[in-house]
């Protein structure tokens, strides 16, 4: 509906990505993969910044602002970015991201629809979470969303046995996945597996 190459839609919970609810294709997907394992990207900023995050030139931006990310993002084909925060009201949720294979800003139009698109999505997911038990992802969030349960198990054995709090034993893996040029989830595996202890 707004013309882009592909889009994603990434919730989040206080200062952590929680997953990708759903992604148009693989591009998508690795765009949200690596917002969840580096912990920044539009998606990131938007929700964080509460406020649209344009960037139409990934390649060569005006002022660098995701160095971890980019480069990775770029060797996929992105061009350009576009982060746009979901909320309703004062609860923020996450937020959409699009993408583009070829630089360049959105149109007005582009921008108006996308603006609609993240609305609609937000309420969404209101609607759909506010079917669901107390302290439960609804069904249809879960269906076909990667919410990267792996990791947050890995988290709690980190925490555990480095005595840290979830959110620092969280950045750790991330420093850990980063550092040795893996995706968060392999790593959060291998933690899980018992055949990774962070020191």
């Amino acid at each position: 509906m707004i013309g882009v190459s592909g889009a994603g839609i990434m919730l989040m919970s206080g200062d952590v990505p929680q997953g990708s609810v759903c992604t148009t294709d693989e591009v998508s997907a690795l765009i949200e993969d690596l917002q969840y394992t580096l912990g920044e990207g539009p998606c990131v900023d938007a929700y964080h910044q509460d406020r649209v995050v344009l960037e139409p030139d990934l390649a060569d931006p005006r002022s660098p602002r995701w160095p971890a990310f980019t480069p990775q993002a770029v060797g996929a084909g992105v061009r350009a970015l576009f982060g746009f925060p979901m909320r309703v009201g004062s609860v923020r949720l996450g937020a959409m991201n699009l993408y583009q294979d070829r630089p360049g800003p959105l149109s007005d139009d582009q921008h108006a629809d996308a603006l609609v698109m993240a609305d609609v999505a937000a309420r969404w997911v209101l609607d759909i979470q506010a079917d669901a038990p107390p302290g439960a992802l609804a069904e249809q969030l879960e269906a076909g969303a990667d919410f990267h349960f792996i990791v947050q198990n890995a988290a709690g054995i980190v925490s555990v046995q480095l005595g840290v709090s979830l959110t620092e034993a969280l950045i750790r893996l991330r420093a850990y996945a980063f550092s040795n040029d893996r995706l968060l989830d392999a790593v959060a595996r291998d933690v899980v597996a018992h055949t990774l202890r962070l020191d």
